[in-house]
């Protein structure tokens, strides 16, 4: 599954690990994170992320 990272910040969203302080479990993929998610650190919208290569 592909890392995306945050433009605001440089947060790196990993689905291996999730987001446990957001309630999401380690294992899932970006694109099936809630349209309300935002970025743990600064809190931009989940359209701020881009892929990593």
């Amino acid at each position: 599954m592909k890392k995306y990272r945050c433009t605001v910040c440089g947060y790196v969203y990993d689905p291996a690990k999730g987001d446990a302080d957001g309630g999401i479990a380690a294992g899932t993929a970006f694109e099936d994170l809630p349209d309300n998610w935002t970025c743990p650190v600064c809190g931009a919208q989940k359209s701020e992320f881009e892929p990593e290569d």
